[in-house]
């Protein structure tokens, strides 16, 4: 195995979660105060299931997201 280009090949995709997690959450709590569905100084309880196949990983990450 290439320790270097398995490194590399995490990371992007380590930031490519990163990247498109943080657009959806923004989408989504910017939609849910404009319906009043939550208030604006919420915390909100996040969740992230990881899975890889092929070597029975699965690592649940969970977090609070506060709004203030």
């Amino acid at each position: 195995m290439n320790e270097d280009a398995f490194n590399m090949s995490i990371r992007k995709f380590l930031k490519k979660v990163g990247v498109t997690s943080q657009r959806e959450i923004e989408h989504a709590v910017h939609a849910a105060l404009d319906t009043g569905r939550i208030p604006g100084d919420a915390t909100l309880k996040a969740r992230v299931v990881l899975t890889v196949d092929g070597i029975d990983l699965t690592a649940t990450i969970e977090s609070d997201i506060e709004l203030e």
